[in-house]
């Protein structure tokens, strides 16, 4: 799958919450992620007012994925693919930026049966660290870490800078 990494621009709003809610309803039938469209809105303008960088993985179709993240946090808020886009290599793309932008490691927290994703992460070289509970749903969480090799900072020629 060909795609290309950008920053996220404001208007890719409506593609990007659209993508959001088709891949977390995919995820999670059992959930009204439309309903919960106002939650992601109002993440996003706290998390970017913050300084959080998202950038988004386009194809020929559109908007593929997107990942959100603070570097001064370490956390990553959000990534989500598009239904037709998973396998195709943007999961590990946008999260790349992330990996770029936080050489010495960062956080997140996934459902504890999003099993997909917990498999996508481990293959990523993140390790569990905690679990809690998700506020909105209620369901189990873990919570993982990714630190470059051995915990040291990646050198240069290991980085992969996100695109400007």
């Amino acid at each position: 799958m060909s795609f290309e990494l950008r920053r996220y621009d404001e208007s890719d709003w409506t593609a990007l919450i659209a993508l959001w809610v088709e891949s977390w309803t995919q995820a999670r039938p059992e959930i009204d992620f439309s309903a919960r469209a106002p939650w992601l809105a109002d993440l996003f303008a706290s998390s970017l007012a913050a300084g959080a960088q998202v950038f988004v993985a386009e194809d020929d179709k559109g908007l593929a994925g997107f990942v959100m993240f603070d570097p001064a946090r370490k956390w990553l808020e959000q990534i989500a693919v598009a239904p037709r886009a998973k396998g195709g290599g943007a999961a590990r793309a946008l999260l790349g930026c992330a990996k770029a932008a936080c050489p010495h490691g960062f956080g997140l927290d996934v459902n504890a049966d999003n099993f997909r994703a917990l498999a996508f992460y481990r293959r990523e070289g993140f390790v569990e660290t905690g679990a809690g509970e998700n506020p909105l749903s209620g369901l189990n969480k873990v919570i993982l870490h990714w630190t470059s090799e051995r915990g040291t900072p990646l050198t240069r020629s290991q980085e992969r800078s996100p695109p400007r």
